[in-house]
């Protein structure tokens, strides 16, 4: 099935990354790039069309007060004698300031005129639209010939004198700079999106693989890990540490602790096997020798027989807690699942195991320190709080040996439970002390055998305890003994109490 798997996630085409990246702002900016250029180009349109436009209107409006001067219905003698322009040599300075020159001869520009019957009688060019007989007023865009925009005014010419109409004017522009700027507009336009795009894409491109780098190292990390031999990678191989900090790069970090914390499981597994295998070969083989020895001669003695069967329940035993002690560890993870909505009071479960213990263990001094004048409540399921104190006061009574004392005490801050267990026993070294909550781990090996212990106990109390969003430390002084403090939240009931307690002293 994973091998099938991977043959389809293999038959994917692969796209990286980066090249979606580089090719998402490629096409982002060009998106944005040609909605600008469409926006600046219809208002580049509109102020060209405007300005072609007012020329158009100032030689229609120019021509018009020349032509009114006249009387009668407009003939050529009048347009061109009303029109005509004669300029002396003093006039040449005035030439540019001239409107009426300006109107007349601008580029593009034609002006044609026509009597009352329609009958053109002057053009300053060619005209290129034919001329709508009778029309009052007209503004238009029309087509020549030869597919040239063209912009047409027309408009009746009125008599200053009888105020009759005597003829008609009409104003061509043709647009030839108005399209040629249009056409240029769209060419830089285009090339500079497209420039724009395709710089902005590289340039997405270099930026990605630069902030991806962490993300590339991470992949060449787990391809080198799945592809080699397990162990080996996860002591060897590591995401190399930057100069600089984000995201990505603290995902590296994380994903180097992760490798480092997966290291330290495999190395506890395979040291927990070690264990184990020799945990279980030694009851293994003595129930065997006792069953070997009971079935040659030793069953017809009734000493060794009840010798061989105690010895063989004791071994029974040994390996009945190790594998309890393995249960209990998977339980441990599921503690956030099963046990969320858990209400203990500390102070009665911390009494109980305190009297319990002073109980079965009248040779030692138990010293309880309680600062809880009520109940106490804490998320926690009381049987794993009940488990959680055996353990640490069981572990101070068997390596309290010099000095058979242990004391417990129970005090609460604005926002945690605290239970401390202390001992004067033979304490740990600073080494010992920072790994003996790891799974699987145990101080002295030969020690906790012949004490009955499998190396699980802290771990298991330690990993309920962080279930419950708890914290567990542990101080200690080689030979002088241990002191393993313990923080529970309060539920917020309590922290309410506790609040409104503070603020009435």
């Amino acid at each position: 099935m994973s091998k099938l798997r991977n043959e389809k996630n293999g038959n994917r085409s692969f796209f990286s990354l980066k090249a979606k990246w580089s090719i998402g702002t490629g096409i982002g900016v060009l998106v944005i790039f040609a909605v600008f250029s469409v926006m600046l180009f219809q208002s580049f349109s509109s102020l060209l069309m405007n300005q072609e436009k007012q020329y158009a209107e100032d030689s229609l409006r120019t021509a018009i007060g020349k032509l009114a001067d006249n009387e009668g219905e407009l003939t050529k003698q009048d347009v061109v004698k009303s029109l005509s322009l004669k300029i002396t040599p003093s006039d040449n300075q005035n030439l540019y300031t001239n409107s009426v020159y300006t109107s007349l001869t601008r580029e593009n520009i034609g002006i044609s005129v026509y009597n009352l019957s329609g009958d053109l009688v002057f053009a300053s060019r060619n005209v290129p639209v034919k001329f709508s007989s009778g029309s009052y007023q007209e503004s238009r865009l029309a087509k020549d010939k030869n597919g040239r925009s063209i912009y047409v005014l027309s408009h009746s010419v009125y008599s200053k004198t009888t105020h009759q109409t005597i003829g008609y004017v009409q104003v061509t522009n043709s647009l030839i700079s108005y399209d040629r700027t249009r056409q240029r507009l769209v060419i830089i336009f285009l090339v500079f999106g497209l420039t724009a795009a395709f710089a902005l894409a590289l340039l997405a491109y270099g930026l990605s693989s630069w902030l991806l780098r962490p993300v590339d190292d991470i992949h060449d990390v787990i391809g080198k890990i799945t592809q080699g031999d397990e162990s080996e990678a996860l002591a060897n191989v590591r995401v190399p540490e930057y100069n600089y900090k984000d995201e990505l790069v603290e995902l590296g970090e994380m994903f180097n602790g992760m490798l480092d914390r997966m290291e330290r499981y495999v190395e506890q597994q395979q040291q927990f096997v070690e264990d184990v295998s020799h945990e279980l070969r030694t009851p293994v083989a003595i129930i065997q020798g006792h069953l070997e020895m009971l079935n040659r001669w030793g069953k017809d003695d009734p000493k060794v027989l009840d010798n061989s069967i105690k010895a063989s329940l004791q071994e029974i035993n040994r390996m009945k807690s190790l594998v309890q002690e393995m249960l209990d560890l998977s339980r441990a993870e599921q503690v956030e699942i099963q046990f969320a909505n858990e209400v203990t009071d500390v102070k009665e479960v911390g009494m109980l195991v305190y009297s319990n213990f002073k109980m079965i263990h009248p040779e030692f001094t138990f010293v309880m320190d309680c600062d809880l004048k009520e109940a106490t409540k804490v998320q926690i399921y009381r049987n794993h709080l009940e488990q959680i104190l055996i353990i640490l006061m069981d572990n101070a009574v068997k390596y309290s040996t010099n000095r058979p004392e242990v004391h417990m005490s129970l005090a609460k801050t604005s926002r945690y439970a605290q239970i401390v267990v202390q001992d004067f026993g033979e304490g740990i070294s600073q080494e010992n002390a920072s790994k003996i909550f790891d799974r699987f781990y145990r101080v002295d090996k030969a020690r906790s055998r012949d004490k009955g212990g499998n190396g699980l106990g802290l771990a298991i109390a330690h990993r309920l305890i962080e279930g419950y969003h708890g914290k567990m430390t542990v101080e200690s002084v080689l030979g002088q003994g241990s002191v393993f403090r313990i923080s529970l939240p309060l539920i917020r009931e309590e922290e309410k109490v506790i609040e409104e307690s503070e603020r009435s002293l």
